[in-house]
Protein backbone atom coordinates (compact mmCIF):
# COMPACT_ATOMS: atom_id res chain seq x y z
CA UNK A 1 0.00 0.00 0.00
CA UNK A 2 1.92 2.87 -1.12
CA UNK A 3 0.11 5.43 1.34
CA UNK A 4 1.70 3.14 4.33
CA UNK A 5 4.74 5.07 3.58
CA UNK A 6 3.08 8.50 4.86
CA UNK A 7 1.16 6.87 7.51
CA UNK A 8 2.59 9.20 10.54
CA UNK A 9 2.39 12.09 8.74
CA UNK A 10 -1.70 11.18 8.20
CA UNK A 11 -1.59 10.47 11.95
CA UNK A 12 -0.32 13.94 12.76
CA UNK A 13 -3.78 14.79 11.27
CA UNK A 14 -6.25 12.39 12.39
CA UNK A 15 -4.84 12.44 16.34
CA UNK A 16 -6.06 15.61 17.36
CA UNK A 17 -9.15 15.26 15.10
CA UNK A 18 -10.30 12.13 16.61
CA UNK A 19 -9.99 13.60 19.73
CA UNK A 20 -11.94 16.43 18.80
CA UNK A 21 -14.70 14.09 18.05
CA UNK A 22 -14.23 11.92 21.06
CA UNK A 23 -17.75 11.34 22.11
CA UNK A 24 -19.19 10.06 19.07
CA UNK A 25 -19.18 6.43 19.14
CA UNK A 26 -16.52 4.63 16.87
CA UNK A 27 -19.77 2.71 15.22
CA UNK A 28 -21.67 5.94 14.44
CA UNK A 29 -18.78 7.12 12.61
CA UNK A 30 -18.79 4.00 10.84
CA UNK A 31 -22.41 4.31 9.77
CA UNK A 32 -21.60 7.84 8.95
CA UNK A 33 -18.86 6.85 6.06
CA UNK A 34 -21.17 4.65 4.73
CA UNK A 35 -24.13 7.42 4.79
CA UNK A 36 -21.38 9.13 2.98
CA UNK A 37 -20.24 6.28 0.01
CA UNK A 38 -24.15 6.37 -0.49
CA UNK A 39 -24.17 10.33 -1.56
CA UNK A 40 -20.59 9.39 -3.38
CA UNK A 41 -22.17 7.03 -5.19
CA UNK A 42 -25.17 8.62 -6.15
CA UNK A 43 -23.59 11.95 -7.40
CA UNK A 44 -21.59 9.32 -9.88
CA UNK A 45 -24.91 8.64 -11.15
CA UNK A 46 -25.25 12.08 -12.78
CA UNK A 47 -23.21 14.09 -15.75
CA UNK A 48 -22.50 17.41 -14.82
CA UNK A 49 -19.69 19.15 -12.61
CA UNK A 50 -21.62 19.42 -9.53
CA UNK A 51 -22.46 16.39 -9.03
CA UNK A 52 -19.02 15.34 -10.10
CA UNK A 53 -17.96 17.71 -7.16
CA UNK A 54 -20.62 16.03 -5.08
CA UNK A 55 -19.40 12.79 -5.47
CA UNK A 56 -16.13 13.75 -4.81
CA UNK A 57 -16.59 15.71 -1.38
CA UNK A 58 -18.43 12.24 -0.39
CA UNK A 59 -15.74 10.58 -1.28
CA UNK A 60 -13.37 12.34 0.90
CA UNK A 61 -15.75 12.32 3.56
CA UNK A 62 -16.03 8.86 3.29
CA UNK A 63 -12.36 8.13 3.82
CA UNK A 64 -11.92 10.64 6.40
CA UNK A 65 -14.80 8.99 8.53
CA UNK A 66 -13.09 5.23 7.69
CA UNK A 67 -9.97 6.57 8.83
CA UNK A 68 -11.24 8.61 12.25
CA UNK A 69 -13.14 5.17 13.24
CA UNK A 70 -11.13 3.63 13.82
CA UNK A 71 -8.19 6.17 15.79
CA UNK A 72 -11.37 7.18 17.95
CA UNK A 73 -12.02 3.49 19.04
CA UNK A 74 -8.43 3.42 20.21
CA UNK A 75 -7.54 6.75 21.60
CA UNK A 76 -11.18 5.98 23.93
CA UNK A 77 -10.42 2.28 24.66
CA UNK A 78 -13.83 1.40 22.75
CA UNK A 79 -11.75 -0.75 20.11
CA UNK A 80 -13.57 -4.01 19.78
CA UNK A 81 -14.20 -6.94 17.61
CA UNK A 82 -17.47 -6.25 16.76
CA UNK A 83 -16.54 -2.52 15.83
CA UNK A 84 -13.73 -4.14 13.94
CA UNK A 85 -16.33 -6.48 12.08
CA UNK A 86 -18.67 -4.07 11.65
CA UNK A 87 -16.10 -2.07 10.26
CA UNK A 88 -14.77 -4.44 7.39
CA UNK A 89 -18.06 -5.11 6.53
CA UNK A 90 -19.41 -1.37 5.83
CA UNK A 91 -16.25 -0.97 4.23
CA UNK A 92 -17.06 -3.12 1.49
CA UNK A 93 -20.89 -2.14 1.38
CA UNK A 94 -19.22 1.82 1.04
CA UNK A 95 -16.71 0.15 -2.05
CA UNK A 96 -19.56 -1.26 -4.09
CA UNK A 97 -21.75 1.78 -3.62
CA UNK A 98 -19.12 4.18 -4.78
CA UNK A 99 -17.75 1.78 -7.38
CA UNK A 100 -21.27 1.08 -8.64
CA UNK A 101 -22.43 4.40 -9.25
CA UNK A 102 -19.60 4.97 -11.55
CA UNK A 103 -20.34 1.82 -13.30
CA UNK A 104 -23.72 2.80 -13.99
CA UNK A 105 -23.67 6.40 -14.09
CA UNK A 106 -22.63 8.37 -17.76
CA UNK A 107 -18.80 7.92 -17.53
CA UNK A 108 -18.56 3.94 -18.10
CA UNK A 109 -21.67 3.09 -19.13
CA UNK A 110 -20.14 1.90 -22.41
CA UNK A 111 -17.36 -0.40 -20.46
CA UNK A 112 -19.49 -1.65 -17.44
CA UNK A 113 -17.30 -4.48 -17.42
CA UNK A 114 -14.64 -2.33 -16.19
CA UNK A 115 -16.49 -1.61 -13.44
CA UNK A 116 -17.26 -5.39 -13.05
CA UNK A 117 -13.58 -6.22 -12.90
CA UNK A 118 -12.86 -3.38 -10.33
CA UNK A 119 -15.75 -4.30 -8.14
CA UNK A 120 -13.96 -8.23 -8.01
CA UNK A 121 -10.76 -6.85 -7.41
CA UNK A 122 -11.63 -3.89 -4.45
CA UNK A 123 -13.90 -7.01 -2.42
CA UNK A 124 -11.16 -9.71 -3.31
CA UNK A 125 -8.52 -7.55 -1.99
CA UNK A 126 -10.44 -7.20 0.96
CA UNK A 127 -11.34 -10.86 1.58
CA UNK A 128 -7.49 -12.15 1.15
CA UNK A 129 -6.55 -9.74 3.46
CA UNK A 130 -9.04 -11.05 6.28
CA UNK A 131 -9.01 -14.69 5.02
CA UNK A 132 -5.45 -14.53 5.87
CA UNK A 133 -6.41 -14.01 9.14
CA UNK A 134 -9.02 -16.31 9.39
CA UNK A 135 -6.45 -19.24 8.21
CA UNK A 136 -3.93 -18.39 10.90
CA UNK A 137 -1.60 -16.22 8.95
CA UNK A 138 -2.43 -12.92 10.07
CA UNK A 139 -4.07 -10.02 8.75
CA UNK A 140 -2.06 -9.15 5.34
CA UNK A 141 -2.83 -5.43 4.09
CA UNK A 142 0.52 -5.85 1.83
CA UNK A 143 -0.51 -5.12 -2.08
CA UNK A 144 -0.10 -1.98 -4.64
CA UNK A 145 -3.52 -1.18 -3.69
CA UNK A 146 -5.05 -0.39 -0.71
CA UNK A 147 -8.58 1.22 0.39
CA UNK A 148 -6.50 4.47 1.47
CA UNK A 149 -5.18 4.33 -2.21
CA UNK A 150 -8.49 3.80 -4.12
CA UNK A 151 -9.92 6.70 -2.04
CA UNK A 152 -7.23 8.79 -2.65
CA UNK A 153 -6.89 8.62 -6.71
CA UNK A 154 -10.91 8.20 -7.03
CA UNK A 155 -10.84 11.50 -5.20
CA UNK A 156 -8.56 13.26 -7.68
CA UNK A 157 -9.86 11.47 -10.44
CA UNK A 158 -13.63 12.86 -9.74
CA UNK A 159 -11.87 16.72 -9.41
CA UNK A 160 -10.19 15.95 -12.73
CA UNK A 161 -12.98 14.33 -14.31
CA UNK A 162 -15.11 17.86 -13.49
CA UNK A 163 -12.35 20.19 -15.39
CA UNK A 164 -11.58 17.90 -18.21
CA UNK A 165 -12.14 18.94 -21.35
CA UNK A 166 -13.72 16.44 -23.63
CA UNK A 167 -12.41 18.47 -26.79
CA UNK A 168 -8.82 17.92 -26.58
CA UNK A 169 -9.91 14.35 -27.74
CA UNK A 170 -11.85 15.31 -29.59
CA UNK A 171 -9.65 16.79 -31.68
CA UNK A 172 -7.83 13.91 -32.28
CA UNK A 173 -10.97 11.88 -33.46
CA UNK A 174 -11.25 10.03 -30.46
CA UNK A 175 -14.72 10.07 -28.95
CA UNK A 176 -14.69 11.25 -25.60
CA UNK A 177 -17.52 9.65 -24.11
CA UNK A 178 -16.01 6.48 -24.65
CA UNK A 179 -12.59 7.18 -22.46
CA UNK A 180 -13.46 9.35 -19.39
CA UNK A 181 -11.03 9.96 -16.59
CA UNK A 182 -13.58 7.75 -14.39
CA UNK A 183 -13.42 4.95 -16.76
CA UNK A 184 -9.58 4.55 -16.91
CA UNK A 185 -9.82 5.11 -13.41
CA UNK A 186 -11.97 1.80 -13.00
CA UNK A 187 -9.35 0.23 -15.28
CA UNK A 188 -6.70 1.20 -12.90
CA UNK A 189 -8.80 -0.50 -10.30
CA UNK A 190 -9.65 -3.01 -12.24
CA UNK A 191 -6.07 -4.27 -13.20
CA UNK A 192 -4.52 -3.14 -9.93
CA UNK A 193 -7.02 -4.45 -7.26
CA UNK A 194 -6.82 -7.92 -8.96
CA UNK A 195 -2.99 -7.82 -8.57
CA UNK A 196 -3.18 -6.73 -5.18
CA UNK A 197 -5.73 -9.72 -4.44
CA UNK A 198 -3.30 -12.43 -6.31
CA UNK A 199 -0.35 -10.48 -4.19
CA UNK A 200 -2.12 -11.19 -0.67
CA UNK A 201 -2.80 -14.28 -1.79
CA UNK A 202 0.64 -15.71 -2.88
CA UNK A 203 1.72 -14.00 0.31
CA UNK A 204 -0.96 -15.63 2.40
CA UNK A 205 0.42 -18.88 0.91
CA UNK A 206 3.89 -18.48 1.36
CA UNK A 207 3.20 -18.16 5.78
CA UNK A 208 1.24 -21.18 5.28
CA UNK A 209 4.02 -23.56 4.29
Amino acid sequence: MVLDAYRDVADKVLLPLARRFSKVSPNTLTWSALVCAAFAGIGFLFRGVLPLLFGALFVFLNALLDALDGKVAKITGKASRRGDFLDHILDRYADVLILGGITLGPFCYQWPWLGLLAIIGVLLTSYMGTQAQAVGAGRIYAGVLGRADRLVILFGAALLQAVYDPNSLAVLGIDPARYTVLAWTMALFAVLGNLTAIQRAVATWRRLT
